[in-house]
């Protein structure tokens, strides 16, 4: 199959490529490098004219309300291309407890990626993860200092970023799912246990201390991000870290 991948450079997008092209298919990377915009539109027709699959990676700048307008235009044009360009199966990468968790303006915007994405009469298909592995530095520079890190103890299940390129490949190589699937990592931290355990690997000193104030997971009550329903890919974090 052709398979147009927007978004296709980025750190899911570039292993979606590679995993694609491996199994037999014509998987071409698009961004705004080269030059594609799924927000003016710039491009976008033309990268998916002719596709079969659009698998589409791209992601707001921002994690605040502006990333609510960039959902909902990037989707509407993305959608609109794909009527235009015959595109029979679009997929998108979302996040488990997206759905659940109304507190956090990015989880409302991917939200209503999913929304959009599900009426927008192309038959689709969403692949919800579980927090990227890859990501974890991130979240301990968010509320970290030369002395201390603080994370709350929010229940995650992270996954590694080939686990999650692995099975959105998958799902594009597939038929529309019309629908969702979770993928998970296979063990459930909390989150503050998952700082101490990166901290300790990385010969970083510094203590966690659990603030349930801390950080953008702060918002989040309960294990809604986890699910051990989910596909559970085979990396672990240790594993991961070594």
């Amino acid at each position: 199959m052709k398979v147009a991948v927007i978004g296709g450079t980025g750190l899911i997008g570039s292993q979606v490529v590679e995993k694609l092209n491996a199994a037999g298919h014509e998987a071409v990377p698009y961004s705004k490098s080269t030059g594609v915009d799924i927000l003016s539109g710039q491009g976008l027709d033309e990268a998916v004219a002719g596709a079969d699959v659009v698998v589409n990676l791209t992601n707001s700048p921002t994690f605040d309300e502006a990333s609510l307008a960039f959902f909902r235009t990037s989707t509407d044009n993305l959608v609109a291309a794909a009527k235009k360009g015959g595109v029979g199966h679009v997929v998108v990468l979302s996040i488990v407890g997206v759905d659940r968790v109304p507190e956090l303006d990015y989880y409302r915007a991917k939200l209503l990626q999913e929304n959009i994405l599900a009426a927008g009469g192309i038959p689709y298909s969403i692949v919800r993860a579980t927090q990227f592995m890859d990501f974890m530095e991130a979240v301990i520079s968010w509320t970290a200092d030369a002395h201390s890190v603080r994370l709350p103890a929010t229940p995650v299940q992270p996954i590694a970023s080939g686990d999650v390129a692995a099975a959105v490949a998958d799902v594009a190589a597939g038929p529309p799912l019309d629908g969702i699937r979770n993928i998970a990592g296979p063990d459930v931290f909390t989150l503050d246990e998952l700082g101490r355990i990166t901290l300790s690997r990385k010969g970083d000193g510094r203590p966690v201390v659990t603030d349930p104030t801390a950080g953008m997971f702060a918002a989040v009550e309960g294990d809604v991000l986890t699910d051990r329903r989910a596909r559970l890919a085979p990396t672990h974090y240790r594993d991961w870290l070594s």
